[in-house]
């Protein structure tokens, strides 16, 4: 047996395994499906598979963490992620990935590393009213960024989960972000200085990207 065949049939005793899993287990939600996984296989290869079943595996050890740990493994997890332009990647101006595209190819962007924290954050347990995806404005690099930003209570100063600063730290340590808006499942925030903000009337169907998303996470 060569090496590449060897891999392949170690990958398919896992997505076996997995798939039994799958079945019985009850306690931790599932982000990713046996079937995702297989197709992920035969697209993208072996690495790619191995990474969703890792995903899985992050969800199922450690919904018994504490949250700030579960923030500490998510992004950790995520930030080892290729940071890849969408022109480049997608061909397109702006694209925003699902959790699963942006593992299946190892590659994304800022609003990647942030949806997918924000998900994967959900499925262990963290309230959503804690998490909110945000757009700021990167002044060291002059361009826009995007975060994903965490309230241990409605009045902490948020924690920033980043791609390009790869420490968690507080928005008031962050002086290098200016933040514009947020938005969760919950609505959209104009962002007052290193806060959630004022909600914007019409919520999150004013946000194209994020309502397309949603949509292909449906399917």
């Amino acid at each position: 047996m060569n090496i590449s065949l060897r891999k392949q049939t170690l990958l398919f005793c896992l997505i076996t395994l997995f798939s039994a899993v799958w079945v019985t287990a009850g306690d931790s939600p599932k982000v990713v499906t046996p079937q995702e996984i297989k197709k992920t296989q035969a697209q993208y290869g072996s690495p790619a598979a191995n990474r969703l079943v890792q995903w899985q595996e992050l969800i199922d050890k450690n919904q018994n963490e504490s949250e700030q740990d579960k923030l500490k493994l998510v992004n950790d997890f995520f930030n080892r992620v290729r940071f890849v332009d969408d022109i480049i990647h997608w061909k397109q101006k702006d694209y925003w990935a699902t959790p699963l595209e942006l593992l299946a190819t190892d590659a994304g962007d800022c609003e990647d590393y942030s949806i997918a924290k924000y998900f994967t954050l959900k499925a262990l347990g963290v309230p959503e009213n804690k998490l909110y995806i945000t757009y700021v404005k990167a002044i060291r690099l002059n361009q826009a960024h995007m975060v994903l930003t965490y309230f241990e209570t409605p009045k902490s100063i948020p924690l920033v989960l980043d791609n390009i600063n790869k420490r968690i730290l507080k928005a008031t340590k962050r002086r290098d972000l200016v933040p514009i808006y947020s938005f969760n499942g919950d609505g959209l925030w104009l962002a007052k200085q290193r806060g959630k903000g004022r909600s914007v009337k019409g919520g999150t169907s004013k946000l194209k990207n994020w309502n397309n998303l949603l949509k292909r996470l449906d399917n």
